[in-house]
């Protein structure tokens, strides 16, 4: 991790356990999940917000200006308000990614949950991934929230990553053995 990737992730995990010690203690967990979730969401759908908070060029009070306006578009708690105005005060917020994925990992540990990140070479089906959620969870215990995306390279079968396990029943991942087998045969 480089010097700054690191010192970003550092401010953003300060603030995060912050504003985790606050939710839990007010017992507003619940919020502070749905607040997140929405901030991750809007994050990731606007290219405009993601480089306005990430930009030198924008003012300290253009940002706070912005991010009042979208604080109160999305009616997120007084706790996260008062976090993000204080994050734009003091020109953070440029770790708000990093904030939104401590803060779902901080949650996710609160309520016994672990995610696996599931690539398959089609959408898995409700009841396809109900299946392989409770699959999951026999084998570590947990709640297991899955992350899909789809990867048509893979031809058939799944890659599931639980934690440090990484799981590769793709066609492709066969394919690919079955090469390195025959090269050594050759």
């Amino acid at each position: 991790m480089s010097e700054p990737a690191s010192i970003s992730l550092s401010i953003a995990q300060r603030y995060a356990q912050a504003l985790f010690e606050i939710a839990k203690e007010e017992k507003g967990l619940a919020t502070l999940e749905a607040d997140t979730e929405a901030l991750g969401a809007a994050l990731a759908a606007s290219t405009d917000l993601s480089g306005m908070i990430a930009s030198p060029v924008v003012s300290r009070d253009e940002q706070s200006a912005a991010m009042s306006a979208v604080v109160a578009k999305m009616g997120l708690s007084t706790s996260m308000a008062n976090t993000i105005a204080l994050m734009a005060s003091k020109r953070r917020l440029f770790v708000l990614p990093q904030l939104v994925s401590d803060l779902r990992a901080r949650i996710a540990v609160e309520k016994g949950e672990v995610t696996a990140e599931v690539t398959s070479a089609s959408k898995l089906s409700a009841a396809q991934s109900k299946a392989l959620a409770a699959t999951l969870k026999a084998k570590v215990g947990k709640t297991v929230k899955l992350n899909t995306t789809v990867d048509e390279s893979l031809i058939g079968g799944l890659i599931v990553k639980l934690g440090s396990t990484m799981i590769d029943t793709s066609v492709k991942a066969k394919l690919a053995a079955l090469q390195n087998a025959m090269k050594e045969v050759g």
